[in-house]
């Protein structure tokens, strides 16, 4: 039976993270770990998630003090779900804007393709809740990163993402420059250089009700600053 991974990088998501673990669980997939990657949150998130995981075996915790930040969290979570001896890795936010629901979907589709993409930008997804402007930015970013990385997907920032476990054997974790959001598209490079497949399946992303964004106009130059970066590093 194939053992799956859900990793899930965290930081200040006491208000959201008991729900979320609750809607994974509830999915009833077999063998299913729930791996959060906590970030020493201020608000006591992996305090709670410690209690948790000493009541359900299905869920664990990794507590990171030192070097922190998305990039770095994602990469030690697919080290210890790939440790845990996972076949599928799935990468998720904490905050619902990637609902558990599309898990299954996910999936489905990893049998036959390497990385699953929860796509917006695809018939059937939708990036809800958003302002004019901020679909404006999302617009050029997706384009630039597109065109930089020639990657061939519709939605090359999301973070929702299902990878069989030999593409992030492949792909040189240790070796990722990324230490913010910018992993995402790093990744998603790095697979398509070693020529994985890559299939798009529709989400609806929603803003988050709780809790604050970690997003602003810094994070966003810095990411896309980064993408220049890694995609000419030689």
């Amino acid at each position: 039976m194939a053992k799956t991974v859900v990793v899930i990088p965290t930081y200040n998501e006491a208000e959201n993270i008991v729900d979320l673990l609750n809607d994974i669980l509830l999915l009833d997939i077999p063998d299913l770990i729930a791996l959060v990657v906590d970030d020493n949150s201020p608000d006591g998130t992996g305090k709670i998630v410690d209690l948790l995981a000493k009541e359900n075996k299905n869920i664990k915790v990794v507590h990171r003090f030192h070097n922190r930040g998305r990039g770095s969290a994602g990469i030690e979570g697919f080290q210890s779900a790939i440790t845990e001896g996972a076949d599928y890795i799935i990468e998720m936010d904490a905050d619902f804007s990637h609902n558990p629901k599309y898990i299954p979907d996910l999936l489905k589709y990893a049998r036959d393709y390497d990385v699953v993409i929860g796509s917006r930008y695809i018939k059937g997804g939708k990036d809800a809740d958003r302002g004019i402007s901020r679909r404006i930015i999302t617009f050029f970013a997706r384009q630039y990163i597109k065109t930089l990385l020639g990657v061939k997907v519709k939605d090359p920032t999301s973070g929702f993402r299902c990878f069989k476990r030999k593409v992030l054997e492949a792909i040189d974790l240790q070796n990722m420059i990324s230490t913010g959001p910018s992993i995402v598209s790093e990744i998603l490079y790095k697979a398509k250089q070693k020529g994985f497949s890559m299939y798009e399946t529709p989400i609806i992303f929603e803003d988050r009700k709780k809790g604050e964004t970690k997003l602003n106009p810094k994070t966003l130059l810095k990411t896309l600053f980064m993408v220049f970066i890694f995609r000419f590093k030689k």
